[in-house]
């Protein structure tokens, strides 16, 4: 399958600026400023499409359907980082929501010669986890050309998974494969193709967006509070202290004492509750 495209990409377009090297630090700071200014104008654009996704997703994950992330380079770290930020945010296990990167681990820190480019990898990766139709593939790609994750998203959907997109380019291949297509225009980035700038940002917005509603959606917050946070440093666990003092007529002292047994904040609550 060939990934040529004859129209020119948007993220491939030259940037609005020019002769960076002799532009002062001040200067360079104010373009990407007024560059980034606009990431999320045009992800307003697309809250529509990612509240359809984010609908689907809940009514499968509330009958124990997970999320997988496909991406390379900036987009695959980008869902990397979402997954692994959510068990220790939500109290979610590490398995109910996935990022895979071409290239595996390795490539979170430095690039993998030719890993995105595999199109049968990503699906490889997904049977071994033994992805069912409950679950949602989600392949983010800035370009919207990359092997790796448009065979991922192919293979997924003939097997009758969800597949979405996040992309920042218009009518792009893994657009055309995926059933939701969230396409974030950001424009020409302010270094031409270097798209872990604006169109990084949108993506991240995006992820931030989809994964925190879910969590949400799912029970995981209560009032605007990570009461199922793990306690895995100091400063989390007096943030715990804050909170059942908030929820309860418990003083510090107390409010510590239960929370070191119970081991999380929706737990006191749960057993104060009773």
């Amino acid at each position: 399958m060939s990934t040529s495209n004859k129209k020119a990409k948007v993220t491939e377009s030259p940037s609005n600026y020019d002769n960076l090297e002799n532009m002062s630090t001040t200067d360079l700071l104010n373009g990407l400023n007024k560059e980034d200014a606009t990431v999320h104008k045009a992800v307003k654009k697309v809250l529509p499409k990612i509240k359809n996704l984010i609908d689907e997703i809940v009514v499968r994950m509330k009958q124990g359907g997970r999320i997988f992330y496909l991406g390379a380079g900036t987009s695959g770290r980008l869902g990397v980082l979402d997954a692994s930020e959510l068990p220790p945010t939500f109290g979610i296990p590490d398995n109910i929501v996935i990022g895979l990167i071409a290239g595996g681990d390795t490539a979170l820190k430095k690039a993998v010669e030719a890993a995105e480019d595999d199109y049968s990898m990503a699906w490889k990766e997904l049977s071994s986890y033994k992805i069912c139709p409950l679950d949602t593939v989600v392949g983010i790609a800035a370009s919207g050309s990359t092997p790796y994750v448009i065979g991922g998203i192919i293979e997924a959907r003939k097997n009758g998974i969800l597949t979405a997109c996040i992309t920042c380019n218009p009518d792009s291949e893994v657009a055309k494969e995926a059933e939701i297509a969230i396409e974030a225009i950001v424009g020409p980035e302010f270094i031409t193709g270097s798209t872990r700038l604006k169109a990084g940002t949108a993506q991240k917005m995006i992820l931030n967006m989809i994964t925190t509603t879910i969590m949400i959606k799912l029970g995981q917050i209560k009032g605007n509070k990570m009461v199922h946070m793990q306690l895995t440093n100091k400063k989390l666990i007096e943030r715990g202290i804050k909170m059942i003092m908030d929820e309860t007529n418990l003083n510090y002292a107390k409010s510590k004492e239960m929370l070191l047994k119970h081991g999380s904040v929706i737990k006191v609550l749960q057993t104060l509750h009773k």
